[in-house]
């Protein structure tokens, strides 16, 4: 089935625009001119993916994505004019995957929504990874510490993953750039670093270590298991 992904832009012309490119490629859409419209329609429906814009009238995005994160784990990715650093870093401790600033290019744009799709929907099916206290299931996209359900979203939980299979290995913000986002990424590197605060504060255990000016390490050895 493809996709069915919601548009929330209150800028008309680069909303039916998006729509256009997205239905082209064969993605169901449906889009909304506010944020309130934009919240409203995905309690009513199912969707595999959020495009967002921040600067809405009635409802400011960052306020959606974190209710939208709060309800469920469907990736975000946020298209906005907004180009700041701190812009950028809050929109992912609000736990959006991917951020686009405007003017942006309609190709680039598929291409990363396609590669969150990707990730969504990917998986390694069957595998498991276990290590004491934490679990994870790959096959589910899911995190258990000491059996509890963890709620992340995918880029975190893509992230942890990384990590425990280079276990041992110090892994830089590129290499985890590169392994993650699945693309080249063009913005500021520390975004990892903002998605690892968000990971160690919903594990609630000490696992990942930070290497100072490099990048980050999980040094246990996790057992892998085939499920």
């Amino acid at each position: 089935m493809p996709a069915a992904i919601l548009v929330i832009e209150d800028d008309y012309y680069i909303q039916e625009l998006i729509a256009e490119f997205l239905r082209a490629q064969q993605y169901e859409v449906d889009v909304a001119g506010d944020g309130l419209e934009g919240w409203e329609k995905f309690q009513q429906s199912s969707y595999d993916l959020v495009i967002l814009d921040l600067m809405l009238p009635s409802m400011h995005g960052y306020e959606i994505c974190r209710n939208i994160r709060e309800r469920s784990e469907t990736p975000v990715i946020v298209l906005t004019a907004l180009s700041e650093e701190k812009d950028q870093l809050r929109a992912f401790e609000e736990e959006a995957d991917d951020y686009v600033t405007k003017p942006f290019s309609f190709h680039v744009l598929m291409k990363r929504v396609e590669a969150v799709l990707r990730r969504t929907r990917s998986g390694q099916s069957g595998e498991q990874l276990f290590d004491g206290r934490l679990r994870l299931d790959a096959d589910a996209y899911k995190i258990f510490v000491d059996g509890k359900l963890i709620d992340t979203t995918t880029k975190e939980f893509d992230i942890l993953h990384t990590l425990v299979h280079n276990a041992g290995r110090i892994m830089t913000r590129d290499m985890l750039l590169d392994k993650v986002w699945g693309y080249d990424y063009y913005g500021d590197s520390r975004i990892v670093d903002a998605h690892i605060k968000n990971i160690r504060k919903k594990l609630g255990i000490s696992v990942i270590r930070t290497v100072k000016g490099v990048g980050y390490s999980l040094e246990s050895e996790l057992a892998l298991v085939e499920g």
